[in-house]
């Protein structure tokens, strides 16, 4: 996990090689919403690219992480599958049903199942590098998402420059990156990590408790202000033991936001002391959030090490993956 962390901008410049190279057809309809498909390591990038580009769609999107696909999807409806293996179980079911509602399909794969329907039916589709862990490959599926909702006219090139702002920012700041990451990382050990962040970018902080949850082993959680602030903020009363706030801060958070957020960190001292801000670096909501990202990625790699456990290892969802496929 180490090395994959570590080639993380080059993951990025080849996804972005892999993006300018990729050809699509036309649709035969007018593209009215959006559906993105798809779980874990494979399905986190819907979710922070629908934060990422809230302001640039005209028209909405949603992500389903599920077997089942709102009732809303129909021939109007770009659906984008994401599944790094290709054999996500939930992933094709939704598929299958979006097919027999008549909606566009655009699939992200390394192969499997869904390489083959892709390229059996025609399907527009980008084929990214194999033979990995999924959540170690997201800057190749992330990467892809804005490529594909480029080649449907849904988005300008803009995101082009960002990227490569991004690899510039995060191989120039790579040291003090690792270096703020393990000390994070040491506050955490043998601690139950909570995970706050403004509005706009809950998919980073789904992205950092996920990697905690695989890399390090841990259980954590997260919520989003102000939403929190409507209930979460009410249980800091009990079972606070043990417990170290990270929030992950941007200079873009709404300014309503970041007032709220300073007094969260007052209500909260009265019962844990380990409070930590992580600011981000970077002048659009992209670069912000590919800077936290890897930051997050390399908290929970030192978490591991610190927790003596293996990063790559999934034996648990390896074994429920084989309990449903004898089910069936």
């Amino acid at each position: 996990m180490n090395d994959y962390i570590s080639s993380f901008t080059d993951q990025l410049k080849e996804a972005i090689t892999i993006g300018d190279s990729s050809t699509f057809k036309a649709p035969e309809n007018k593209i009215q919403n959006i559906l993105i498909c798809g779980l874990g390591g494979s399905g986190i990038g819907g979710s922070i690219v629908s934060d990422v580009l809230s302001s640039e769609l005209t028209i909405p999107v949603s992500c389903s992480k599920d077997y089942s696909v709102p009732n809303f999807v129909n021939k109007n409806t770009l659906v984008i599958a994401s599944s790094y293996s290709g054999n996500t179980e939930e992933t094709l079911n939704a598929l299958q049903i979006c097919i027999s509602k008549g909606a566009e399909i655009a699939i992200i794969t390394s192969g499997g199942k869904l390489k083959k329907i892709a390229e059996e039916n025609n399907i527009n589709h980008i084929i990214i590098p194999g033979g990995n862990p999924p959540r170690a490959m997201f800057a190749y599926s992330f990467t892809q998402l804005f490529y594909i909702l480029k080649h449907y006219n849904l988005i300008n090139s803009s995101f082009k420059n960002s990227f490569k702002n991004s690899i510039t920012l995060l191989n120039s700041q790579s040291q003090k990156i690792k270096t703020e990451a393990k000390n994070l990382a040491k506050n955490l050990f043998k601690k139950t990590p909570v995970i706050y962040v403004a509005s706009g970018y809950e998919g980073v902080a789904i992205r950092f408790r996920q990697q905690l949850n695989e890399n390090s082993k841990c259980l954590c959680w997260h919520h989003v202000v102000p939403e929190m602030n409507h209930n979460e903020l009410l249980g800091w009363r009990t079972n606070t033991e043990n417990l170290v706030v990270i929030y992950l801060r941007n200079k873009s958070d709404l300014d309503r936001n970041q007032v709220r957020i300073d007094i969260n960190k007052n209500v909260i001292s009265e019962y844990t002391t380990d409070i930590f801000d992580v600011w981000s670096q970077g002048n659009s909501i992209l670069e912000n959030s590919l800077y936290l990202i890897n930051f997050g990625d390399w908290v929970s790699w030192f978490l591991s090490e610190l927790n003596e456990v293996d990063a790559i290892e999934i034996d648990v969802i390896d074994f429920l993956k084989n309990k449903l496929a004898n089910t069936k």
